[in-house]
């Protein structure tokens, strides 16, 4: 997802606990130093985004992504504009049929109120979980990556992510990729701070390995 910037990612002593808790990620703290974590708030515009952005590169999303936001004339369009708009409009955007159906089926639920997102904030991260995947087109990696980026939840490990656990297998030595069990295992120590953990992997994917 393109993502603002914020440091509402980082809670309050996070980054000293996981450098207590866990001296393999203590060391990529230190070697990947100070950052920015990502934060986009706008909740709506967070999950357009993510369905656009399922299974493409970085820069190939981005793309698309643009290229929805200028369908908006300067602001990006919001749930009635995506509905009204053709099919063939958003494909030309670089949507897929399927991804068509996605964030219209998004867009419904928003209006129809079967999506609540002023309650989010609130809601404990499986209670939104459940509520985000009922959404074609919308699964729990994409659930947790907005309880990640838009709503500054500390807790999440998101097992799936096929980064994360590159960096983590990199990280940790491991001979093979570690699957969800051994990634949930290895992720015990960082709790409450999962989230700010996961973040530090990512980034470390970025530094040379020597």
């Amino acid at each position: 997802m393109s993502r603002r910037t914020s440091q509402s990612a980082f809670p309050s002593g996070a980054v000293e606990y996981l450098r207590g808790a866990d001296p393999v990620l203590a060391g990529i703290i230190d070697r990947v130093g100070t950052f920015e974590p990502s934060h986009e708030p706008d909740l709506w515009w967070a999950l357009v985004d993510a369905i656009a952005s399922q299974q493409l590169s970085v820069k190939a999303a981005a793309t698309i992504v643009g290229r929805i936001a200028a369908l908006g004339g300067g602001t990006r369009p919001g749930p009635e504009m995506i509905l009204a708009l053709p099919g063939e409009q958003l494909r030309a955007c670089g949507l897929s049929g399927a991804k068509v159906r996605y964030v219209r089926d998004l867009a419904a639920r928003w209006l129809d109120g079967t999506l609540q997102p002023e309650r989010w904030p609130a809601l404990p991260d499986e209670e939104l979980v459940a509520e985000l995947t009922q959404v074609k087109g919308i699964g729990r990696w994409t659930a947790e990556m907005l309880l990640m980026f838009s709503l500054g939840r500390p807790d999440v490990l998101p097992v799936d992510d096929l980064a994360l656990r590159v960096a983590v297998q990199r990280a940790y030595a491991l001979p093979d990729r570690p699957g969800r069990a051994e990634m949930e295992a290895l992720g015990a120590p960082w709790r409450p701070f999962r989230s700010v953990a996961s973040l530090y992997l990512w980034r470390s994917l970025r530094i040379p390995q020597v």
